[in-house]
């Protein structure tokens, strides 16, 4: 274990000298990169030392009982020598999940789409509620949640709702949320009581910056119109809505949130960035045969991830077989026992894959 420490001991000195050097603090996307990078390897470096000062004591404990000349003192020892005996394998595991690999995209901030899908008007209501627990979730977490384009359904909730949310490590939590959600409840329009079953699907996409991606403006029509939805003096009055056609991928980026034209044409830029982003990890990671297949965060967005049973006060995620009965809880944000459980899973995967971290 201090073998495999003493080589990121090596790489954090190398860091801690390179953002410090007038070169890289002018070169602001390396810098970003090695900022992060250092505060990753601080952590470690926090533990290295936590296991160095268990690994003494125990030296210390094992050289006193071995003495034995005061047993006073061997008895302190003895009881120091189990207590460290049990720290040391804990601080271990907790080290060996902190040397897996991160994925570059995870300290990114995310772009949340949530769409309605089977169930007609309660599927869009259940999409309301899933953006109310993600906003709520977000507001605990001391996110930013910024909305940046919705079409409302007709019975409440949203059809489509579009936003964005930044904030340290946003998007390695929420890309487990990406799948499809089930619902299953007795729905506001219902006269007979049947509990019926609505879905609608979250894609979460890592927010791309713009020297990620290389946006052709000459291949993107820009379509200015006029707002539309309920309310307000710029509505159907000035053309700040915007829409762009990619003419390439034929993806097509809306925007109305905002009254400044100039400001709708920035968020959609980042969505479209976004999108295109998440299409060139895709295909990297497709030609990456070695690559490790996540059933967890798997980029499947049909695939059925989590069902909401209101009956039975019941969540359920099948990716892993956790079930929780606090449903009212977790439809209020409380959705970070959830997430903590499919990182762990994730996090096992990595081991299993990476036999030389074991």
């Amino acid at each position: 274990m201090l073998e495999k420490l003493q080589i990121v001991k090596q790489r954090f000195d190398e860091v801690s000298d390179l953002i410090i050097q007038p070169a890289i603090i002018s070169d602001q996307q390396r810098y970003i990169a090695l900022n992060k990078e250092y505060k990753d390897l601080r952590v470690l470096m926090d533990k290295r030392d936590q296991y160095i000062e268990l690994s003494n004591n125990l030296a210390e404990a094992e050289e006193i009982i071995e003495e034995g000349s005061d047993g006073e003192m061997v008895e302190m020892a003895k009881m120091q020598y189990e207590e460290v005996k049990e720290k040391i394998p804990l601080l271990e595991e907790e080290i060996r999940f902190l040397l897996i690999p991160k994925d570059p995209e995870d300290s990114k901030n995310a772009v949340v789409e949530v769409r309605a899908g089977t169930g007609g008007d309660e599927a869009s209501i259940f999409a309301g509620d899933l953006y109310r627990m993600y906003t709520k979730y977000c507001e605990g977490r001391g996110w930013k949640v910024e909305l940046m384009d919705f079409n409302e359904g007709t019975s409440g909730g949203f059809k489509e709702i579009i936003f964005e949310v930044s904030g340290e490590d946003v998007y390695g939590t929420l890309k487990f949320e990406a799948g499809v959600h089930r619902v299953q409840r007795v729905p506001q329009t219902e006269t007979q009581g049947r509990v019926h079953t609505s879905a609608a699907s979250v894609i979460v996409l890592p927010e791309a910056e713009e020297f990620d991606v290389e946006l052709d403006m000459s291949e993107v029509r820009i379509e200015r119109t006029t707002s539309t939805g309920p309310g307000g003096q710029s509505v159907n009055t000035t053309y700040s809505a915007i829409k762009l056609h990619h003419e390439p991928t034929g993806m097509i980026v809306s925007c109305q949130d905002q009254k400044s034209s100039h400001k709708n044409l920035e968020k959609a830029l980042k969505v479209l960035r976004s999108r295109l982003y998440e299409m060139e990890l895709a295909k990297k990671e497709a030609a990456d045969s070695a690559k490790r297949k996540s059933m967890v965060s798997t980029g499947d967005r049909s695939a059925k991830i989590r069902t909401y049973n209101y009956p039975q006060g019941r969540v359920t995620d099948h990716r892993i077989g956790l079930t929780l009965y606090d449903l009212q809880n977790i439809v209020n944000g409380d959705i970070q026992k959830i997430i903590d459980e499919l990182q762990l899973a994730e996090n096992t995967e990595k081991l299993k894959a990476d036999g030389d971290l074991i």
